[in-house]
């Protein structure tokens, strides 16, 4: 009898993470579109986790602060930036577009806002994480030689940027992927490399909390909470658009 109960115990917690990552999967798509369809005055998007959700990889402690001090200072200094200006009826990745010709304020905060909501939809829970599929092992292992090659190209794009900045995997015009480390607040968009499909935020305080200094560390802890199925969704959907010109 007690080995039927720890089957049938077994069974119900798979069906329930199942379930969870179904509905984080939703969360995160949603919140996403809705970013990149909303327009002046910006919102904060719910957070499509609990702060303790990536522990151990990143303390609940960080994710609160990341999220409900950085983050939001980046909306409200970008809605108090726009205000009153010719571009208060852009979308995000419109603002995009015209990078170049946006005052510092609306560039830097625009893309604060846009680039840790992208980041906070690319990553998910350690005890939900399957890993990549073998679609997405294999276009890895054609563009970077190899799964453990890939990473450690991506750790290497991340831990030498200089000062603050972001790592991306990138979906170039030509369907192949790439890697591009972006320097404060710019992003692969504002820049027109390509389509992001993962980012990591390798700005101080992202990891400082837990790792200090140890950004190299932080990065390795970082593929405990990539959600590859998140990723290969985007990879889907950037291969289906138009790509930046």
């Amino acid at each position: 009898m007690n080995w039927r109960k720890g089957f049938y115990g077994v069974a119900v917690a798979a069906v329930l993470t199942i379930i969870t990552a179904m509905q984080l999967q939703s969360k995160q798509q949603t919140i996403l579109t809705q970013v990149n369809s909303e327009k002046w005055p910006f919102s904060l998007p719910a957070l499509p986790f609990s702060y303790d959700a990536l522990e151990p990889a990143i303390d609940a402690k960080t994710v609160d602060i990341h999220y409900s001090r950085h983050h939001k200072a980046y909306v409200d200094a970008l809605n108090k930036a726009l205000a009153g200006t010719k571009w208060s009826g852009y979308r995000l990745e419109e603002l995009f577009a015209v990078a170049d010709t946006l005052p510092p304020a609306i560039r830097n905060n625009s893309g604060g806002h846009w680039n840790h909501t992208f980041y906070w939809n690319c990553i998910r829970s350690p005890m939900a994480n399957p890993g990549p599929s073998k679609k997405m092992l294999t276009l890895l292992e054609k563009n970077f030689g190899s799964f453990e090659e890939f990473k450690a190209k991506f750790k290497e794009t991340g831990v030498t940027e200089f000062g603050s900045g972001w790592a991306w995997l990138v979906v170039k015009p030509d369907g192949s992927l790439a890697l591009y480390a972006s320097n404060d607040q710019a992003n692969p968009l504002t820049e027109k490399l390509g389509k992001p499909i993962l980012a990591c935020d390798v700005w101080e305080h992202a990891y400082y909390l837990k790792y200090l200094n140890r950004r190299d560390e932080y990065m390795d802890a970082f593929w405990n909470v990539v959600n590859w199925q998140r990723v290969e969704e985007l990879l889907d959907s950037a291969v289906s658009l138009p790509q930046p010109k």
